[in-house]
């Protein structure tokens, strides 16, 4: 058996108290260990890091910093958590990268299998786990395999290096830039649902939070460079999904809002054409069964 590649894990971590524990246990338990894993308590006004401390006291490889306080969420700041991360993990010189949220759950032999499955494709750039909230799951039997979810992105270190690494972006979507710049490059990106992510921060379970959601999720998804005919093929497949009509109304509505006001998309043209391009033809393959307008992730 081949020996499997180096890797370190960086996760950014703000206020996963409730959570980050269970991620530890997972981690600690793993099969294959990686060389480093580097948390990176961002601002946290609660345990996170005096847990995650525990674990590093126990563990040479876990290693903890922590980032002055900032004023709330935004995924720009998640950003710059992560290099701060990078700055340590890259010591190891690995061969693969993982971003890992704090508050997930995976199985023994998580990265040992998906590990092993980079030896399979030089070309391979970006890879991951399918994902599950609650009892949401993707079939990625008609999904988007191409699609690899944030909450735990593996990337072969020349792929991160060619894309240079995660860009900020205030509005949400880093990661799914990321496998979108690496396709760019001649990369292979892709989801093997043989394994799977429990994702323990469930989010949107009230009615009217999921419509908000829903809205700003349009707001994203033009700000991301969605061709308007994809987006309808979204919002139609919304509609399906509980709350029925509302969700795929307010997606629909967000997407709009964001158009008429010209608001504020941080793409290159040459990235949005490139996305527009792979819409477009998924679009053509997916018409005459259908099979492929479901909603696809996109963090």
């Amino acid at each position: 058996m081949k020996q499997l590649p180096v890797y370190v894990i960086v996760t950014p971590a703000r206020n996963e108290g409730e959570f980050i524990e269970r991620t530890l246990r997972c981690v600690t338990a793993q099969s294959c260990p990686p060389a480093k894993w580097v948390i990176v308590d961002d601002g946290s006004t609660d345990q996170t890091a005096e847990i995650a401390r525990r674990y590093a006291d126990q563990f040479d490889w876990i290693h903890v910093i922590s980032l002055g306080q900032r004023n709330g969420r935004n995924f720009a700041g998640k950003v710059h958590a992560f290099n701060a991360g990078m700055e340590i993990a890259s010591k190891a010189n690995p061969q693969v990268i993982v971003n890992l949220d704090a508050d997930v759950e995976i199985v023994a032999d998580h990265f040992e299998y998906l590990l092993s499955r980079s030896l399979e494709d030089q070309i391979l750039g970006v890879w991951g786990p399918a994902f599950r909230e609650g009892s949401m799951q993707y079939d990625y039997r008609f999904s988007n395999i191409e699609n690899v979810w944030g909450g735990c992105q593996m990337f072969r270190s020349e792929c991160f290096q060619a894309i240079g690494g995660y860009r900020p972006m205030k509005g949400g979507g880093i990661d799914h830039l990321a496998v979108v710049m690496a396709r760019m490059q001649g990369w292979k990106t892709r989801t093997f649902p043989e394994r799977v992510c429990n994702h323990l921060r469930v989010m949107g379970t009230a009615q009217r939070g999921k419509v908000q959601a829903r809205f700003k999720m349009g707001m994203k998804d033009h700000s991301l460079g969605n061709h308007p005919l994809w987006e309808v093929s979204r919002v139609a497949y919304q509609m399906t999904k509980a709350p029925i009509l509302l969700g795929g109304a307010a997606l629909g509505a967000g997407y709009l809002w964001s158009a008429l006001s010209r608001g504020e998309s941080q793409l290159d043209p040459s990235v949005r054409k490139f996305i527009h391009k792979e819409q477009m033809s998924r679009l053509r393959r997916a018409l005459p069964g259908g099979r492929m307008l479901r909603h696809d992730n996109q963090q």
